[in-house]
C-alpha cells in the first residue's frame, strides 16, 4: 500500500463562485439599510448637541442675566467673554469643555437675538450650506421637539 496518498483539498471554482454570489446578495440587501441609517444618526447627534449647547446657554443666562451676543458667540461658553453684554458672574469652570462642531465637521451657527426667540442655534446640516432640501435641511433649536 502506498503510504503517500494524494488527496486534493481546497475549493473548486464553482464553490468559490457560489460563495461570492451569496456575499454579493447579502451586501446588496444589507448595505442600503446600513448606509441610510448613518445620515439619520448624524442628524440625531446634531439635534442632541444643539440641545446640550442650548442648556449651556440657559445656564450662562442664569448666571449673567443675558445670552452671549452674536459677536461673543459660543466661545463665551468656554472662555470668559469680553465686550457687551458683560458676563458679570461668568462661571470659572465655563459652561462647556469646548465649542462643539456638528457631525459634518462644520461650526454651529449662533445668532443673538434670534429670529424666533432669544437666540438661533443651528447647523447647516448634511449639505453644509444654508437652507437645503431633500435631506440637506438646516437643523435648528426651533425645530427640536
Amino acid at each position: 500500500m502506498n503510504k503517500y496518498v494524494n488527496k486534493q483539498s481546497g475549493f473548486t471554482l464553482i464553490e468559490i463562485m457560489v460563495v461570492m454570489v451569496i456575499l454579493g446578495l447579502l451586501v446588496a440587501v444589507v448595505a442600503p439599510n446600513i448606509l441610510g441609517r448613518g445620515e439619520e444618526a448624524r442628524i440625531g447627534v446634531a439635534k442632541t448637541q444643539i440641545r446640550n449647547v442650548g442648556n449651556a446657554l440657559d445656564l450662562y443666562k442664569l448666571d449673567n442675566f443675558n445670552y452671549p451676543s452674536t459677536e461673543q458667540g459660543l466661545e463665551a461658553l468656554v472662555n470668559e467673554p469680553s465686550g457687551s453684554p458683560e458676563a458679570k458672574n461668568w462661571s470659572k469652570e465655563g459652561y462647556l469643555p469646548n465649542v462643539p462642531v456638528d457631525p459634518w465637521k462644520n461650526e454651529y451657527q449662533y445668532v443673538s437675538p434670534g429670529s424666533e426667540g432669544p437666540y438661533d442655534l443651528y447647523s447647516f446640516g448634511p449639505d453644509g450650506r444654508e437652507g437645503g432640501a431633500d435631506g440637506g435641511e438646516d437643523i435648528s433649536n426651533h425645530d427640536l421637539n
